[in-house]
């Protein structure tokens, strides 16, 4: 069977309200600056920001602060798995797919995961949101030396399965360079309800996307017969 290799943060679920947010809460606590997600979007479009720790760090700088890596790093994981009776902004997430979609593609291609999140993180969302599913394997920052756009991921991936076409799904510029460097077709993901929703689909096409769509549900409309 062939294989889909999915990106998770805006692909499999919404982190409008997770990722985003704590982004937006990490730079507030540095920096008491408030950024907008309009502006990590256009940072997010421009390419080599898929690491969220440093974006946070970036954007920290661009406020006239120097914060060490680790720890804005602390902080934001702090924030995004709850502390001190604080709510966790990873329960704010949102599953995308509709019901059904999986169980339709399971019948056609295997499925995997490459995304810029640790592994363990990724596996605790999907086992919250699609028990019922299997993504093997699941690759994430922490199971590869160079974070994307570099293709390290997609090449573990493909590596497991030789001999099969793959396809990578993404949101990001970063994931469309991480596909054309594996020589994976990518097929990306831009919601309308994104605040640089024009901006983010042309960066996908320069990026070398062979098809665009506005979520996941549409994907059967772009993939082989």
């Amino acid at each position: 069977m062939d294989l889909l290799i999915f990106d998770m943060d805006g692909v499999l679920v919404d982190v409008t309200d997770s990722y985003r947010e704590t982004i937006c809460a990490t730079v507030r606590h540095f920096t008491g600056a408030e950024v907008t997600k309009a502006q990590i979007q256009d940072w997010k479009n421009q390419g080599g920001w898929n690491d969220d720790w440093r974006l946070s760090q970036h954007m920290i700088r661009q406020c006239g602060k120097e914060v060490e890596l680790d720890t804005v790093a602390d902080y934001f994981q702090s924030i995004f798995h709850g502390h001190n009776g604080h709510e966790a902004l990873i329960l704010r997430e949102r599953w995308i797919a509709q019901e059904g979609l999986f169980e339709r593609l399971c019948q056609r291609f295997q499925l995997a995961v490459f995304t810029g999140r640790q592994r363990w993180e990724a596996e605790l969302t999907l086992g919250r949101w699609a028990p019922q599913l299997t993504f093997a394997p699941i690759v994430g920052s922490d199971d590869v030396e160079r974070l994307k756009p570099f293709p390290d991921g997609l090449l573990k991936i493909c590596a497991r399965a030789p001999g099969c076409k793959a396809w990578y799904i993404g949101d990001t510029k970063d994931d469309g360079l991480s596909a054309k460097a594996a020589g994976v077709p990518f097929i990306g993901i831009a919601s309308p309800a994104n605040p640089r929703f024009a901006e983010l689909k042309q960066s996908l096409w320069d990026a070398g996307a062979i098809a665009v769509v506005e979520n996941i549900n549409q994907l059967e409309t772009v993939l082989p017969v």
